[in-house]
């Protein structure tokens, strides 16, 4: 599909892995004209070609001239003067630029040229009446000096000094007048890493480093997202190794993937269980998706040991944002879409988010065509500096009227044409909907200690009706069943934990305790009718809906899952990293089927984690790990017990190297999983089974992200999976 995209200006956009984007001076923008547009660059003579560097005839070339070019910034010293504080940026070699200073807030910002730094710098209230002092790098080969003031922007004086540059900060004046122009320009904030974020929440339930991390886990950044134009979460995992597309409903915004040789129906949201492979998701509301491969059940209890995907939401922002976009392609493809958020109150005690879509289009298939409409308010309430709560509410409807569906092969493999609608269109449609709401509470005790309780609500009621062909009849009538199938999934989850920080002697602990709740409600049920059979070569699609649909299969399953988990994050050193957890689960299930009679079972299982991090630099991380995880399996052998839940079992090892001053970054995993206690059929009693089977995957995986040149940004994975029933 061709989609043209406009977002306040006309403009065209490819969907590429590869993707170049010229960067901008946010010098230029503030003055609204180009820098060529100056009456100095109008009268400046041009060079002779003498004067003019050779071009780089290779990558290697452009790489060591772009690092040539680029004054490296080694070191950053605070020191306290009478009058303020003195910010020192220290460099080996070469002269930084004297940059000009502005305010935005209560922060002075100063923006250095042709400037990288080794390691990003970061001090919280290094002299009273200074909030924070941070150097950080921006696109572009800037780097950005922000001093924030704790009651108004401070001033500074800004001198080059024979290795560095010089700040001279004095305390700022609290009635001194504000320049607040620049905000909607260079106050982005969601886009600063780009292709190569650096933390992660899913593996640990903590903002932690990716390179602490002991188990394979890819980000793939709202950048990504946007680049790619991507319009479902399991389109935007395509570029992540080891994941595998594993089907869902046609145009939906859902599905299943296979992660590592097992499949993955479960989805989760902003940490917490979500909506299964039926389950909406607005690709519109998410600002990253989290990948997590190997088993996770330490911190999420029940799912299959390849891995989970996380989304994580986009919240409510403390300035205000606005961005209406509309799109338009072939297949009669159109879709406006707003996003709006900012402060509701002057003190920013209360933030909200609005974020709407409506999509519609057709299809390469006859008569196909689907409408998404996604409505998802947010609000957060700031109670102070040390509580906040979260509420959301999410919607989302898909409406196929009639739906792509599949289609067939002949007996020689010969297939039909690609536009072949299988199925009668005036009774074929498919509704799905799914509304998610909730809340995030967050309260600190302290710097070191705080709770969080959070609540989040998936409900998804489901109706498709379409046509079921059985048998090809003298090779072109096409016999057909009318289906018409209503199910709904009901998920409610609940969880509280608490977070905290200690040391014991020089060895320091992260310490995560928490308890969740889970509660999932399941209903399906099939009706079947007649209808005519379809003649392939001359169809006659005039066909009403038909009047007699009967009941043929209806049940309900009602599932409750308690889990208490224990996580300790322990720095040993500051180069080795100790991460263990444990958690019990347990689980009761009760099964209602229409003429059948109820079947209830329990089950409770341990799944451990322990993972090692050693970091022979600040540019390398070998880590190795091990991991269980459990699902349970529900029913009874032939002597009437019940089945023992499958068990995975993940050894891993990897590394995680960071290159050309931490823009790109890259993984490499190798690892064993072996899933036991599945059931196959017994071979004394058919009409049962046992549980003797056992299924093994082995692969590597490889993933590398970031800036290889400046403007250029890549994505690229290879994933060698090997996986095979080894008992049964």
């Amino acid at each position: 599909m061709r989609v043209w995209q406009f977002s306040g200006s006309v403009g065209l956009a490819f969907g590429l892995a590869l993707v170049s984007m010229l960067p901008v001076g946010a010098e230029e923008l503030d003055n609204g004209r180009s820098s060529m547009g100056s009456e100095e660059a109008r009268s400046s003579p041009l060079p002779a070609l003498s004067e003019l560097d050779s071009p780089a005839a290779t990558v290697t070339d452009w790489v060591a001239q772009i690092e040539a070019s680029l004054v490296q910034i080694t070191n950053v010293r605070l020191e306290e003067t009478e009058s303020g504080l003195q910010v020192i940026l220290e460099t080996a070699e070469g002269e930084l630029a004297v940059s000009e200073t502005r305010t935005i807030g209560n922060a002075l910002i100063a923006d250095i040229p042709n400037a990288a730094i080794a390691e990003e710098f970061s001090q919280e209230n290094p002299i009273e009446g200074i909030a924070l002092v941070s150097v950080t790098s921006l696109p572009g080969d800037r780097v950005r000096v922000a001093i924030t003031g704790t009651d108004a922007p401070p001033v500074a004086e800004v001198t080059a000094e024979a290795q560095g540059l010089v700040l001279m900060v004095t305390l700022g004046d609290a009635d001194a007048v504000v320049e607040e122009d620049a905000i909607q320009v260079v106050v982005t904030g969601e886009q600063d890493e780009g292709y190569n974020p650096s933390s992660a929440t899913t593996a640990t339930r903590t903002d932690t480093p990716l390179r602490d991390i002991p188990q394979s886990i890819q980000v793939v950044p709202r950048q990504v997202l946007e680049d790619r134009n991507v319009r479902t979460p399991i389109e935007s995992v395509e570029t992540v190794s080891g994941v595998v597309y594993n089907g869902g409903f046609a145009s939906a915004p859902q599905g299943s993937v296979i992660i590592r040789g097992f499949q993955q129906g479960q989805q989760f949201r902003n940490g917490f269980r979500d909506a299964d492979r039926a389950g909406l998701t607005g690709i519109g509301t998410v600002e990253q998706v989290e990948v997590l491969r190997g088993p996770t059940s330490v911190l999420f209890g029940a799912v299959e040991p390849g891995g989970i995907i996380n989304v994580i939401t986009r919240q409510p922002l403390s300035e205000p944002y606005y961005n209406i976009t509309l799109e338009a392609g072939n297949r009669a493809f159109f879709q406006p879409s707003l996003d709006l958020s900012g402060p509701l109150t002057a003190d920013e005690t209360l933030l909200y988010r609005f974020i709407a879509s409506f999509q519609n289009s057709d299809s390469f298939q006859e008569f196909a065509t689907s409408y998404t409409t996604t409505v998802a308010p947010s609000l957060t309430f700031n109670f102070g500096d040390n509580t906040n709560l979260d509420l959301y509410y999410e919607y989302i409807d898909y409406f196929g009227n009639p739906p792509e569906d599949y289609s067939f092969l002949f007996s020689d493999g010969a297939e039909p044409p690609r536009d072949f609608y299988l199925g009668y269109p005036d009774f074929s449609y498919r509704v799905l909907t799914t509304q998610k709401f909730g809340y995030s509470f967050n309260h600190e005790f302290s710097d070191s200690w705080q709770i969080r309780n959070n609540v989040a609500v998936a409900i998804t009621d489901a109706e498709t009706t379409f046509a079921n062909p059985s048998e090809l009849v003298d090779g072109r009538f096409l016999v057909l069943d009318a289906s018409d199938r209503d199910f709904t999934v009901d998920n409610y989850f609940g969880q509280i934990d608490l977070l905290g920080e200690f040391d014991t002697g020089a060895i320091s602990h992260q310490l995560l305790i928490g308890f969740d709740y889970n509660y999932r409600e399941d209903t399906f049920s099939i009706f079947t009718a007649s209808v005519p059979n379809l003649d392939i070569f001359d169809p006659n699609y005039d066909i009403p809906r038909p009047n007699d649909f009967a009941p043929a299969f209806s049940d309900a399953n009602f599932i409750t899952t308690y889990g208490v988990f224990l996580q300790d994050q322990i720095s040993l050193l500051a180069n080795l990293k100790l991460l263990i957890g444990g958690r019990v689960d347990w689980i009761s299930q009760r099964t209602e089927v229409r003429g059948s009679d109820t079947q209830e079972q329990d089950d409770s299982a341990f799944s451990p984690r322990i993972g090692l991090v050693y970091q022979p630099s600040d540019t390398i991380a070998l880590y190795t790990s091990y991991s269980r995880s459990f699902l349970p399996t529900f029913g009874l052998n032939a002597d009437g017990e019940a089945f023992e839940p499958t068990r995975g079992t993940q050894y891993e090892a990897g590394a995680k190297v960071d290159f050309l001053d931490g823009r790109l970054s890259a993984t490499l995993a190798a690892y064993e999983i072996t899933r036991s206690n599945i059931t196959t059929p017994d071979p004394d009693n058919r009409d049962f089974s046992i549980q003797v089977g056992e299924q093994r995957s082995r692969g590597i995986e490889f993933d590398v992200g970031g800036e290889v040149l400046p403007g250029w940004n890549i994505i690229a994975s290879y994933a060698h999976t090997n996986a095979e029933v080894t008992e049964d």
